[in-house]
């Protein structure tokens, strides 16, 4: 088998992202023609080559300078030039009754370079940037799109360690956010949010719930949230309850035979709206007599 890449490898693969970019972003509307002409070339040349640098990606050092001042340039909106994308990725979609939403964080390494507005990465010392994107595929992989993305710069902690600036986790809960506004206009289409480990917050299912739960969600666990069974006693000091009674108690309307007086036991309601209550919420209520004397309620949850 050859694994060597054809001489015209470079051309052909030019020619073909060229092609996709003029499809993808044909719409693109950044204000001014020369800036759409400008920015479709810079997509051609960062598609063809996704893993190249910005001079090595451009042909040359004016096309490499003329990169950098189209990307400096501060009337150019990141929002708009990905527009053409997110619309196009949302009707790639609309055929599918399910979509993933795949979300995740990548460190952008810059470390050694000199530049303005880099923050530490996963070590202190480490300089770059966060992307946290979110990725929309068939259920059998196939791609659709990015349908959101979100960069920040971590500040560096403090004397006492601490770390200012906003909470990373809410990069989870604006990706949520921005999935629920494409299913406002997939009506057809499930989408399932999927996150990892980093994704399991309260914050999150919160936001969900608030929303609607125009989403579905599926998230890795983190955090163990199954709260086990929850016991609630009573003990009471009475005369305690016969063994043969135990169960007839917790029908309505049941009194032993030694609380007959109205006055002194009630209607016989109250046992049995408890039982009711603990069968109501997935619950049961058990009655026994305990060592020492005396009636004792056991409510068990889950």
């Amino acid at each position: 088998m050859n694994s060597r890449l054809p001489l015209d490898f470079p051309e052909k693969m030019r020619n073909e992202s060229g092609a996709w970019v003029d499809d993808e972003f044909e719409a693109l509307d950044l204000g001014d023609p020369r800036r759409d002409r400008r920015a479709k070339e810079l997509l051609k040349r960062f598609a063809a080559k996704p893993t190249a640098s910005i001079p090595g990606a451009c042909d040359g050092w004016a096309e490499t300078m003329a990169a950098y001042r189209f990307l400096g340039n501060e009337e150019v909106e990141w929002r708009d030039m990905m527009q053409p994308h997110w619309d196009r990725t949302a009707a790639r979609m609309h055929p599918f009754p399910v979509v993933l939403c795949l979300a995740d964080a990548t460190e952008l390494d810059f470390n050694g370079q000199e530049m303005e507005g880099a923050g530490p990465l996963s070590y202190e010392v480490q300089r770059g940037m966060y992307l946290h994107a979110t990725y929309a595929v068939t259920p059998d992989r196939g791609p659709l799109g990015v349908i959101d993305a979100w960069m920040w710069a971590r500040e560096p902690k403090d004397a006492a360690g601490q770390r200012g600036g906003i909470k990373e986790s809410v990069r989870w809960i604006e990706g949520y956010e921005r999935v629920a506004e494409q299913a406002a206009t997939l009506a057809q289409t499930r989408l399932v949010y999927v996150t990892d480990r980093e994704g399991d917050i309260a914050a999150l299912m919160q936001r969900a719930e608030e929303l609607g739960q125009p989403a579905d969600w599926l998230i890795g666990s983190q955090h163990n949230r199954n709260l086990g069974a929850e016991v609630l006693k009573v003990l009471d000091r009475g005369a305690g309850i016969p063994e043969d009674k135990l169960e007839v108690v917790l029908q309505p309307f049941v009194r032993l035979e030694h609380s007959r007086s109205r006055e002194t036991s009630g209607t016989g309601l109250g046992l049995a709206i408890a039982q009711q209550l603990a069968v109501a919420i997935g619950g049961t209520l058990r009655l026994r007599n305990r060592e020492g004397g005396g009636p004792a309620a056991e409510v068990r949850l889950g």
